[in-house]
C-alpha cells in the first residue's frame, strides 16, 4: 500500500499504537523527529500533511494567514507549576518575588508552557510579565531563537535573545537570569546542581489542587494540517482524529490492564499507588480528546495567548479547529 500521507507525531503512550501498526491509518506513515521543534518545523516546511504542532505556533500561524487548521488531538498534556526554576541564591522564595526579575524561557517568548505558567501566575498570583526582562535562548545548549515561527509580544515586555554561545541553563546556573519558565527540566537540576531549585517544591500537590479548583488538565500541542488539504479530502480529518484516538485508548488500557499486575510493565516503583491516586481524583478518561469535553481548557488558553499580547486577537474555540470536528 503506498503511503501518500505523510504523518508526524512525537513516540508517546498516546502514540505508539500508530508506530507499532496495533492501529493503521490507511496509506500513511508515521514518523518523528529528534526533537519537537524539528517535528514542528516539518510542518511550517510543507514536508509533513498532518503534524503535531504546539498550540502557541500554530496561533500564531492564525494571525498570519498560515493555511494550517487544527484536528481536536491532543498529544501532549501537562501540569506547569513544575516548570518554573530559579536561582538558589537569589531572593525569590514565592511567586510574589518574581517581579522585576530577569527569567529565561527556551526557544521563543511564550511557549507553550510558558503561556501556562504566566497565565496561572497571572490569575492566581497578581503576576506581570511586563515587570520582567526576559531572555531566550537554548536550554542546555547555545541556540538561536525559533527560526520556525514569529515572535509577538507586547511593546512593553523586554524580550532579549541569549548571548551567542550561552545556554539558559548556565545563566541560570551562575545567577546570570533568576528565573526559567522551560518545557524540559534543566541539566544542571538533573545533574544535582545546589545553583539551581524548583520555585514550587511541592508543585505535585499545588497542581492537584489547581486541577480540583479548576478541572484544567493543561494543554500543550495539537494536530494540525493543511486547510487545503482537508477540504480536497473529505473526511480525512475524522479519519487521522479517530486513529488517534483510538491509539490513545490503547494507551489508557495498557494502564488499566497493568494495574492487576502493580505495574509490573513499568520499572518505577509503587506507579500503581500513582496509578490508584489518580483514579480516585480524575474521570476515568483523563485524556480527552475532542472538543466538548476540553472546551473550557482550550478557551483559558486562547484567553491566556491573547492576554499575553500572543494573538491580535482572542480566538474563539470554534474558529481555531476544523469545522469536520466540532461535533466531537
Amino acid at each position: 500500500m503506498t503511503a501518500d500521507l505523510r504523518v508526524v507525531t512525537g513516540r508517546y503512550d498516546t502514540t505508539r499504537a500508530l508506530f507499532d501498526g496495533r492501529v493503521r491509518l490507511d496509506h500513511a506513515s508515521v514518523t518523528t523527529e529528534p526533537t519537537l521543534p524539528d517535528v514542528f518545523r516539518r510542518l511550517v516546511d510543507g514536508e509533513a500533511d498532518v503534524a503535531e504542532f504546539g498550540l502557541t505556533f500554530y496561533l500564531r500561524s492564525l494571525d498570519h494567514g498560515a493555511p494550517f487548521v487544527a484536528l481536536p488531538v491532543f498529544p501532549v498534556r501537562l501540569f506547569r507549576h513544575s516548570a518554573v526554576f530559579v536561582h538558589a541564591d537569589s531572593d525569590i522564595t514565592g511567586p510574589e518575588d518574581l517581579r522585576g526579575r530577569t527569567i529565561g524561557e527556551f526557544g521563543v517568548y511564550g511557549q507553550d508552557p510558558g503561556v501556562w505558567v504566566k497565565g496561572i501566575l497571572m490569575d492566581e498570583y497578581g503576576f506581570r510579565p511586563a515587570s520582567n526582562r526576559w531572555v531566550v535562548g537554548g536550554l542546555d545548549r547555545p541556540m538561536p531563537p525559533f527560526g520556525f515561527t514569529t515572535h509577538p509580544h507586547p511593546d512593553d515586555v523586554e524580550v532579549v535573545a541569549a548571548p551567542p554561545g550561552e545556554t539558559l541553563s548556565g545563566l541560570l546556573e551562575t545567577g546570570r537570569i533568576e528565573a526559567l519558565f522551560t518545557a524540559n527540566v534543566p541539566q544542571p537540576f538533573l545533574d544535582g546542581s545546589p545553583a539551581v531549585r524548583r520555585l514550587f517544591p511541592d508543585y505535585e500537590a499545588r497542581e492537584r489542587d489547581y486541577y480540583r479548583r479548576t478541572r484544567i488538565f493543561p494543554i500543550m500541542h495539537v494536530l494540525a494540517a493543511p486547510r487545503d488539504l482537508l477540504e480536497r479530502r473529505p473526511g480525512l480529518a475524522r479519519q487521522v482524529h479517530a486513529a488517534f484516538l483510538e491509539a490513545k485508548e490503547l494507551g489508557r488500557q495498557e494502564y488499566r490492564d497493568s494495574a492487576r499486575l502493580y505495574q509490573a510493565h513499568h520499572m518505577m516503583p509503587w506507579t500503581n499507588a500513582l496509578f490508584e491516586e489518580n483514579a480516585r481524583m480524575l474521570p476515568d478518561d483523563w485524556w480527552p480528546y475532542g472538543i466538548s469535553a476540553n472546551r473550557h481548557v482550550l478557551d483559558t488558553f486562547l484567553r491566556y495567548h491573547h492576554e499575553q499580547g500572543l494573538s491580535r486577537r482572542r480566538w474563539g474555540v470554534n474558529e481555531v479547529f476544523t469545522p469536520e470536528l466540532l461535533d466531537t
